[in-house]
């Protein structure tokens, strides 16, 4: 029975540090929490900290794993549910939203702002978190393109580029408010640019 209980123990310990850890990257950044910071919202020791994740870099790959798999979750969840291009754009942009009400950023974008800093193997997992989302919307823009819905000119994977970009920025500003609206008319502008 105890040894029923360690490895779930284990697991949830590890699920606590990287809630812990990806809130205090979304809100600090990357360069602005320490293992101590962790440890001590957590109430528990650096050791064990160490013995989930052996180092920062670790901690930090584990985060943006965990975050791409949710998100790349959020976008199947999206093509299932939702059969209309611009519809899936809204509820692309909704997933921001709700990153940004609840005081947040995107935690791959706080990374891509520190990311001359960032170990190389969270560089690389960083570029592929863009690279991925920019390739969903690169093929919902241009399902919407064949179906008449979505008019534009650049090509699909620029217009996609062109949505992640803008959104990124758009949650820097208004973190500045902090105001979401500002996060929302951006996207409107950006989306009625691709809209017939």
């Amino acid at each position: 029975m105890s040894g029923a209980t360690k490895p779930r123990r284990s697991v949830n310990t590890a699920e606590r540090i990287l809630d812990a850890a990806e809130r205090l990257v979304q809100v600090r950044g990357y360069n602005g929490f320490s293992y101590a910071d962790v440890a001590a919202e957590l109430q528990i020791t650096t050791a064990s900290l160490h013995y989930h994740y052996p180092g920062k870099a670790e901690l930090g790959e584990a985060l943006i794993t965990r975050y791409a798999a949710r998100f790349a979750d959020a976008l199947a969840a999206i093509d299932r549910d939702i059969p209309e291009a611009r519809s899936k754009l809204d509820a692309y942009v909704d997933i921001y939203a709700d990153v940004l009400a609840r005081g947040r950023m995107c935690l791959c974008g706080i990374l891509a702002a520190e990311y001359e800093t960032l170990p190389t193997p969270m560089r690389e997992a960083v570029t592929r978190f863009f690279d991925s989302n920019q390739a969903w919307l690169a093929s919902v823009i241009a399902e919407g393109r064949t179906s008449g819905t979505l008019s534009f000119e650049p090509s699909a994977a620029d217009a996609a580029n062109m949505i992640i970009s803008g959104l990124e920025g758009a949650m820097l500003i208004a973190r500045t408010g902090p105001d979401l609206e500002r996060l929302r008319t951006a996207a409107r502008c950006l989306l009625a640019s691709l809209t017939r």
